[in-house]
């Protein structure tokens, strides 16, 4: 939404200190604020969350709409949830007819859409969930030069690209989602714009490990370059590294939905020792069979099965848990599909998402049983938990052999569970789960302050825009005495992938040279 000052968003919003100076900042992001409860919008306006999104008039036009009256504007940046952003008058009209009552045109053609920066306040301190206008393309910078020019291709969700050039490091706006071909041909012209602009021709290109993603399969289309990959989790640490100026190493905690893994299985809750030349796996959220593809990341009934099945083994059916397995999914033949998919080991992937055990927990809280848009679920279940609350369930971090340590969810999800059977509020189960996930993650974190005798923790990952979580476990981790890093400046999501891509080939070329 946008306002005319900030005395209008306090009619909606607790706006502290802080939040307003970064409304009144030159960048003017839209800010996440805590909703009062009484606020006079339409429910429909960010349903299941806690926030609403606000940022002020930034240019002469918005404060010409707001001379005439207006208070409150709900607005969008011209797209649908999860499609580029429209650039055509004609197109807008007939893309968003049904969506918006007013429309502002100009006859002036947009030559570069560029979306707003997001932004949410952690402790007091603004974190960019988005970046984008406003903050881009101001560079970040290396102590040393980089020996040859790097683009850096990101990953294929939430999609960010970078450019090197000698102690620069350039991270391009939100570019979206690769897998719409308007946004990915959107982001082959950025790619060449920002390119051109700075004056980078690369001669090095950093890409995911993924070999499916569309950013690598275009890094590896590009003539006569040297092509770096980078594991997904990795990058993301090595983005916090790149933010605050270190190389390593350090114990890095990466939690997020999905991303390739050295195993070939799907990693997603990491403990990592990291530095920008190399890393070693060491902890993770135990596997879990996950039935159904990309299906997974949208029908929550899916996660809940594989996680029930392995929490319960023998003790599991579908006829014992039908009363709470009926409230996410009423088909009993999808159910037993799904079931005998995961039994049979037909079209699963064994994986560690972190992303995917919010989903189910969210769906068995009865908060929804689909992600109509990305991480509805997991902020939905976020947003209810009761803040006041210190209790949690059993948990296990355990070694076994020579593999890496491993967190077991088998007693959270049967704690959680006889909560739910207790018909305890979503609110408290929340909490508990929120709680329970920092004391693992710390944990898993003292393992590894016990094996390597570093004291540096780096949290990155998209489960890490959790602002419950955040805190919590930065908390924790601190309490400890534990030096904890964190994106800032860049998101913790996907968004940063690439900046740390771009730091990994610059210092292993330094390093080479």
């Amino acid at each position: 939404m946008m306002a005319h000052n900030v005395e209008d968003v306090r009619k909606y919003a607790v706006v502290d200190p802080a939040a307003e100076a970064v409304l009144a900042s030159p960048e003017s992001p839209i800010v996440l604020l805590p909703r009062k409860p009484d606020a006079p919008i339409a429910p429909a306006v960010a349903e299941g969350t806690s926030t609403f999104g606000f940022m002020l008039c930034y240019a002469p036009l918005h404060h010409l709409l707001f001379a005439q009256g207006l208070d409150v504007l709900v607005m969008t940046s011209g797209n649908v949830s999860d499609e580029p952003l429209i650039c055509r008058n004609e197109l807008s009209l007939e893309r968003l007819g049904e969506v918006a009552d007013v429309f502002l045109v100009h006859d002036r053609d947009i030559y570069r859409q560029v979306d707003d920066s997001i932004v949410h306040l952690v402790g007091g301190e603004p974190v960019l969930l988005r970046r984008a206008r406003g903050y881009v393309p101001t560079p970040m910078y290396m102590e040393q030069d980089s020996p040859q020019e790097i683009l850096a291709a990101g990953a294929d969700l939430k999609n960010t690209f970078c450019l090197v050039k000698r102690n620069q490091l350039i991270l391009s706006e939100h570019i979206g989602d690769l897998e719409d071909a308007e946004v990915y041909h959107h982001y082959v012209r950025s790619i060449k714009h920002l390119a051109g602009l700075f004056e980078v021709k690369p001669r090095v290109v950093a890409c995911d490990l993924h070999p499916g993603y569309l950013s690598t399969q275009y890094a590896k289309s590009l003539p006569d370059v040297r092509v770096i990959e980078v594991q997904h989790h990795w990058a993301h640490i090595a983005s916090v590294l790149a933010e605050h100026g270190r190389t390593g190493p350090v114990i890095g905690i990466e939690c997020d939905g999905t991303g390739y893994g050295t195993d070939g299985a799907i990693w997603g809750c990491e403990c990592m020792i990291a530095s920008l030349t190399r890393f070693e796996r060491f902890g993770h959220l135990e596997y879990y069979s996950l039935a159904g593809g990309d299906k997974a990341s949208k029908e929550a009934i899916r996660p809940v099965l594989s996680l029930l099945r392995q929490a319960y083994g023998e003790a599991f059916s579908l006829r014992e848990f039908a009363w709470l397995l009926s409230r996410i999914e009423p088909q009993e033949s999808k159910l037993r599909l799904i079931a005998e998919q995961i039994d049979k080991g037909v079209n699963t992937v064994k994986t560690s998402s972190l992303g995917r055990v919010f989903d189910a927990v969210a769906a068995m809280a009865g908060l929804g049983a689909y992600n109509h848009f990305d991480a509805q679920l997991p902020m939905a279940l976020e947003s209810v938990a009761t803040p006041d609350c210190e209790d949690r369930y059993e948990y296990d971090v355990y070694i076994s052999g020579g593999e890496p340590a491993q967190l077991s969810l088998r007693k959270i999800l049967i704690g959680l569970v006889g909560d739910l059977k207790c018909a305890e509020a979503p609110a408290l189960v929340s909490a508990k789960f929120h709680n329970t996930l920092a004391e693992a993650l710390l944990a898993m974190a003292k393992l590894a302050r016990e094996s390597t005798r570093l004291e540096t923790v780096a949290l990155s990952g998209g489960v890490f825009c959790n602002r419950y979580l955040l805190n919590r476990v930065l908390m924790r981790l601190k309490w400890e005495g534990f030096e904890v890093l964190w994106n800032r400046d860049v998101p913790s999501n996907d968004g940063g992938i690439a900046l740390g891509q771009a730091a990994i080939a610059a210092e292993i070329l330094k390093s080479r040279s």
